[in-house]
Parts: structure tokens; sequence; C-alpha cells
């Protein structure tokens, strides 16, 4: 009898916690033909079911202290801004960073990190906004379910995203 609760006893201990899980972004951002370029400015965030943010996994803006203060245009990610971007206070730790360049760019994060810890089981959206100086503005959508099976799902962009990748494993 003792063998038996001290093996159940020593299985429970090696169960991952309650929610623990992995969640990968890619975010493709595409090569544009024209004439004045400038790199978007992007937020990514987990939306709840009424579409306000459940957490925010980045926002990439303009942070060059010898240019002009970027984050006065980060009302241009409208989405973003209105759901709850204009009441956080900027730089967010972990969260916020400088513009990225064309190509494909994986962000990654465990069930204990910053963006995610806390996140309560249940079924959400990966939602990435751009917009671009000069250019256009995307919002993709993916839903998901947290912590869930293991799931993979895209969406593509038609003009400042290109694929976007989410990847959940439990």
């Amino acid at each position: 009898m003792r063998i038996g609760f001290a093996l159940a006893f020593l299985l429970a201990s090696l169960a991952l916690p309650a929610g623990a899980a992995d969640l990968t972004v890619k975010v493709q951002i595409p090569a544009l033909n024209v004439a004045e370029y400038h790199r978007p400015y992007i937020a990514l965030w987990i939306e709840n079911e009424d579409q306000s943010i459940a957490k925010h996994l980045a926002v990439w803006y303009q942070t060059d202290p010898k240019k002009e203060d970027g984050t006065q245009w980060l009302k241009d990610l409208r989405q973003w801004w209105r759901r709850g971007g204009r009441e956080a206070t900027m730089p967010i730790d972990g969260v916020t960073g400088a513009t990225r360049p064309v190509g494909e760019h994986t962000l990654q994060f465990s069930g204990d990190s910053k963006q995610i810890k806390g996140l309560p089981d249940g079924k959400y959206n990966l939602v990435v906004e751009a917009t671009r100086e000069v250019g256009g503005r995307e919002l993709l959508r993916i839903p998901f379910e947290w912590p869930g099976k293991p799931q993979h799902a895209t969406a593509q962009g038609k003009t400042e995203l290109g694929t976007i990748t989410l990847e959940v494993k439990p």
C-alpha cells in the first residue's frame, strides 16, 4: 500500500502545472517594392472572446533615442490602441521593442514567461496588427485554445504582413 501511495505522489509531483504550455509565434514582414519604405509598427496580443486584451505579447515601434519619440504614433495601431494600448505605460517591460526589418521573426513564450503567465484556460485569438508610415495597415486573427491540445495555425496577410504562424504545445 505504501509503495502505491509513494508512486502516485511521485507521478503527481512530475506532472506539469495546470495551464503549462508553450506558445510560438512567427511573424513575416514582407519586402515591399515602394518608393519610400518605413519599417512597420506591429502589435501582437492575445484577445479574449469579448475582444479585450488578455495579454500583450509584443509591440514594435520606433525606439531610437536619436530620433523623435515613436510612442506618439502608437495610436495608428488602431485596434490595439482602442482595446487597451492607450492605457499601457510605455515601454512595457519584456513586451516593447524596436521595429523589425523585412524577414521572419520568431517569438517564443513558455507558460511561465511574463507575457502569458496566468492566462486562464479558454478560447482566445492571437491578433497581429501592423501599420506603416506612408503605407497601409493590416490586422490578422488566429483563434486558439489555451492550453488545449497541440495546435498549429496560420493566417496570410495581403500587404503589410506576410504569413503569421501560431503553435501551441501543451
